[in-house]
């Protein structure tokens, strides 16, 4: 079997949980696949060899300094308040050897550090929800993807905040190793192999504003609790005692987004949500989520993530543990 030595970067202020979720999938899955130094080996460097702290206080041994490291097959740059002002070296050493990887992975804020060493220029890449302006700001050549949980372009991969670092680890697994390894190291970490890399950060409730005015704030609420109701501007208007003019203007500037762009993701997200934790027949999913045919409901997965409803169930499906 290929050993891939993983290589961790470490420096003050990394988020801790950016480090050892990831560590603990591949480590995991080292030992399914025939011991630690079977399918990888991990390691993790600082700058200098030496401690580091975490912004939660705690405290991590490295295994060596990153100048004695060997080109890993894939490098890992986690995130934390330490990317923000980061020491120029650790910027240095990126731009010089992570490009020796075969595979590049940024966990969170940790794509600051990517692209502070230019890795990222030409690239589409994510970041946590908060930070994403800010890397779309200071780095114009990286092509910042808000919504998703993680993003793969060529080598590189970035992920989203904190527990999208173990999605994205999982999925290198499955890649690396297949489906049934990523599947018992997730259940030994008790969480789901189903989360596709186009997931939203947020769910359509959480990513779009919430109403100032009571009316709208109840519209969205309704919408939520009726997803296979009559969701059109027209009815939707009329329940807020308003035109439907009136009510698609009003709706729009104080969320962010226009009804049915809301509607469509929250009819997805239930849809999607039936499929990963049921086992009803797509054709009663369609109609209980509003499209009312399957083909409906295929067309709007494929525009939104990608793959129709029965491959997302065959992939994202919850088995039971």
């Amino acid at each position: 079997m290929t050993q891939r030595t993983v290589l961790v970067v470490l420096f003050d202020d990394v988020q801790s949980l950016d480090v050892t979720g990831p560590m603990e999938v591949f480590t995991g899955a080292a030992q399914c696949a025939g011991g630690t130094d079977g399918a990888y080996r991990i390691r993790t460097a600082s700058l200098d060899g030496r401690q580091v702290r975490t912004s939660s206080g705690l405290n991590l041994l490295p295994d060596g300094a990153l100048t004695d490291a060997a080109p890993p097959h894939t490098v890992i740059v986690p995130g934390g308040p330490g990317t923000r002002a980061p020491d120029p070296r650790l910027i240095d050493w990126l731009r010089e050897n992570a490009p020796r990887a075969e595979r590049i992975v940024s966990v969170c804020t940790g794509a600051l550090l990517l692209a502070g060493a230019g890795l990222l220029d030409g690239h589409r890449a994510t970041t946590h929800w908060a930070t994403c302006d800010l890397l779309a700001r200071k780095y114009p050549a990286v092509q910042v993807e808000p919504d998703p949980i993680f993003v793969r372009d060529g080598k590189i991969a970035t992920s989203a905040g904190v527990t999208a670092g173990i999605d994205l680890a999982l999925a290198l697994v499955e890649e690396d190793l297949g489906r049934e390894v990523a599947l018992t190291v997730a259940r030994h970490l008790v969480v789901f192999l189903r989360r596709p890399g186009n997931q939203a950060q947020f769910s359509a409730q959480l990513s779009a504003q919430t109403a100032r005015r009571e009316p709208l704030r109840e519209i969205q609420q309704w919408i939520t609790e009726h997803p296979a109701g009559d969701l059109s501007v027209e009815a939707l208007a009329e329940r807020a005692s308003l035109s439907p003019r009136h009510f698609a203007r009003a709706f729009q500037s104080e969320t962010g987004t226009t009804p049915g762009r809301y509607v469509e993701r929250v009819r997805v997200e239930a849809a999607r949500r039936l499929i990963e934790d049921t086992t009803e027949d797509l054709t009663r999913i369609s109609r209980t989520c509003g499209y009312g045919t399957p083909e409906a409901m295929r067309r709007a997965f494929l525009k939104t993530l990608g793959t129709g409803p029965a491959e997302y169930r065959r992939r994202f499906h919850a088995p039971a543990v």
